[in-house]
């Protein structure tokens, strides 16, 4: 449950700067008779980086890509496909599925035939993308190999090497640069709140309070601790409730021996299509069993036999048992929400920690009236008498297990690329749950375990005008241009990308911008407005997550629809430029860099101006080049917003 309500990342990035290069390749060249040779480009790999494969399936990391320059046709001729390394195929989570990616060290081989007896070297270029589990760079290399089998060191471009006396189309005048001298990391960790996750796991818990299985028993349990003297009713009270918390924490002590045996576990779970529609069945599962077709129980022999221990043992043992009994009988309205924390805490970022603060708090919930009453008994007499009303309650329970369902379906959907769940189509599916749950509150149906339809007063008619309000506010959505409409539900629904209709823009979330710097800044000098610099990936999966889960919120996304000029550079774009807007940059040493591509110039206009080379990364500029404030990345609604907002005060 907790994915439904935070969708918090605990993603701590430093700032990668260009001169980091965690791939270093070496060339070598094996003859194999006289006019067959192989070339070969071995990589060492840094600790904790993944090199992608050549053959990668689309919708992840961007392939590594090799190109052989061949300036005469007549030189060579190239025999077969590139033949790789052995390569691990397991699941990233940077991408959320699974990839296959090379560790450590890998090779390359591509067979040719030489045709030019003269010919001593062969030159080309590779084009790679790198991950660890929290960032990707994107590079590319220029390749030499020496047909005499000597080895060659490629030596990554370190782009502060450039020929500073050089006339270079790429520096910008910058002011304020020292926002870019900083070298704290400018990647805010979202975290975990823990006492956010406590709070949730209460509110589960107090949901639970209020069901028939449960509500009952508060009174009978705690006249139970009164018939004893009362300085051992308040004492045994207490332990009762510790009890009640310390089994609940003790449901989630398996997944911490799990996620020590192997911590990407949850996380792989979290993102198994499988899994996920597993869990979208046993959602619908629990939300049935809530309608009343079937209850969920433990066998009665069981109940039975904890029972009579509590009655057997005294002092800690009985009391114990007693906590252990009300945990067990209270299982049937219990267990769909206490599996809704399960599904929901192991399927989002931060492991089994998570379901140990969830657990803490849905025990404190339950636990919390039995103690507090046998310290007060007197407040027994403001409770409200069970009847007709924890059914309706337990009913309402289960329209919202089978919403939430259909988010792990969604999961799967989004993984696999079905199709199934695209955004109107996941979100006409709560419209009509919340118009079936305003039609049940209003007495127009009933389910099976009742015996008639609920009498209209003014609470079933309030939470039925809730219902059919939501469901209004919903409807915008589903049709074309509703990408903005419905954020209450940001992160529940599919991103806005997935949608069933065409895109009218290339921008995220259908936001103006431009994809060329100096076109967006003479916009912004005409109409006098500051820049967010956006420098981004199509292979960025922490940029999809800042646009789709923090520019979607409607401060942020106003400011920046309204207040900035937003200039988004695909750093992994590998568009050809035109003709004339190739470059030739000179290093210190002479060599040549050659840019090519979109992506090339946004990567290096990046590192020259503003000494980083990971995404996403956001700049603000006024528009006669002023550094606003000090540059961010991934990181959260809260600070996002302050960030924009702290850049427009700081206009001259």
């Amino acid at each position: 449950m907790i994915k439904f309500f935070k969708y918090l990342f605990l993603i701590i990035i430093c700032q990668i700067i260009n001169a980091q290069n965690p791939i270093k390749f070496v060339t070598e060249v094996n003859k194999l008779s006289n006019d067959n040779y192989q070339l070969i480009i071995n990589g060492e790999i840094e600790e904790n980086w993944r090199l992608y494969s050549i053959y990668i399936e689309e919708g992840g990391a961007i392939p590594t890509e090799i190109i052989l320059n061949i300036t005469n046709a007549n030189d060579y001729e190239i025999s077969g496909n590139v033949i790789e390394s052995p390569t691990v195929t397991k699941f990233d989570p940077i991408f959320g599925l699974d990839q296959t990616y090379f560790v450590e060290k890998n090779s390359f081989t591509q067979n040719i035939k030489i045709n030019n007896k003269n010919l001593k070297k062969i030159f080309g270029k590779i084009a790679y993308q790198a991950c660890d589990d929290s960032v990707c760079i994107f590079r590319e290399s220029d390749l030499e190999f020496s047909l005499d089998g000597s080895s060659v060191s490629i030596i990554n471009d370190d782009l502060s090497k450039l020929n500073p006396s050089e006339a270079n189309p790429l520096l910008i005048n910058l002011k304020n640069t020292e926002y870019l001298d900083d070298k704290s990391s400018n990647m805010v960790s979202s975290g975990n709140n823990l006492i956010d996750l406590i709070i949730l796991g209460f509110l589960g818990g107090f949901l639970a309070l209020l069901t028939p299985c449960v509500f009952p028993m508060i009174p009978l349990t705690v006249s139970f601790f009164n018939n004893k003297e009362k300085s051992d009713s308040s004492f045994y009270a207490v332990i009762y409730g510790f009890f009640i918390v310390s089994i609940f924490l003790l449901i989630s002590l398996p997944f911490h021996f799990v996620e020590t045996i192997d911590p990407e576990v949850l996380n792989t779970i979290s993102t198994n299509a499988f899994l996920n529609v597993v869990f979208f069945l046993i959602f619908i599962f629990f939300a049935f069993s809530f309608f009343g077709f079937y209850d969920l129980s433990i066998p009665s022999s069981l109940i039975s036999t904890i029972d009579s221990k509590s009655n057997s043992f005294g002092g800690f043992v009985g009391v114990f048992f007693m906590a252990l009994t009300l945990v067990l009988v209270s299982f049937s309205c219990t267990g769909p929400i206490l599996g809704t924390l399960l599904v929901g805490t192991i399927t989002s970022q931060g492991g089994a920690i998570q379901l140990s603060m969830g657990m803490l708090g849905f025990g404190l919930a339950l636990a919390l009236p039995f103690t507090l009453f046998a310290f007060f008994p007197k407040m027994l007499l403001s409770l409200p008498k069970s009847g007709r009303w924890m059914n309706t309650f337990k009913v309402i329970l289960g329209f919202f297990e089978l919403a939430f369902a259909f988010k792990f379906l969604s999961n799967a959907d989004l993984v696999q690329n079905w199709g199934l769940l695209r955004r109107e189509i996941y979100i006409g599916i709560w419209i009509v749950i919340s118009f079936l749950l305003f039609l049940y509150l209003l007495g127009v149906y009933k389910f099976p375990h009742e015996s008639a339809t609920l009498k209209r007063n003014k609470i079933n008619f309030s939470l039925s005008l809730f219902c059919l309000v939501f469901a209004i506010y919903l409807i915008p959505a589903i049709f074309p241009g509703g990408s903005t409409s419905a954020r209450l539900l940001s992160g529940f629904t599919p991103p806005s990308f997935y949608s069933i209709y065409p895109s009218k823009t290339d921008c995220p979330l259908n936001l103006n911008c431009f994809k060329d710097f100096n076109k967006g800044l003479d916009y912004a000098q005409k109409n006098d407005k500051p820049i967010l610099l956006d420098f981004t990936g199509w292979a960025c999966i922490n940029c999809r997550r800042v646009e789709e889960n923090v520019w979607t919120d409607p401060k942020i996304y106003d400011l920046i629809d309204n207040k900035y000029v937003l200039i988004s550079l695909y750093v992994d774009d590998r568009k050809e430029l035109k003709d004339e807007d190739k470059l030739e940059l000179t290093y210190e040493s002479g060599k040549i860099k050659l840019i090519e591509t979109v992506g090339q110039r946004a990567a290096t206009f990046q590192a020259l101006n503003f000494k980083s080379a990971s995404q996403p990364f956001y700049v603000l500029l006024d528009n006669d080049l002023t550094i606003l404030n000090k540059p961010i990345q991934y990181t959260s609604k809260d600070i996002y917003l302050n960030w924009l907002e702290e850049g427009l005060r700081r206009i001259k």
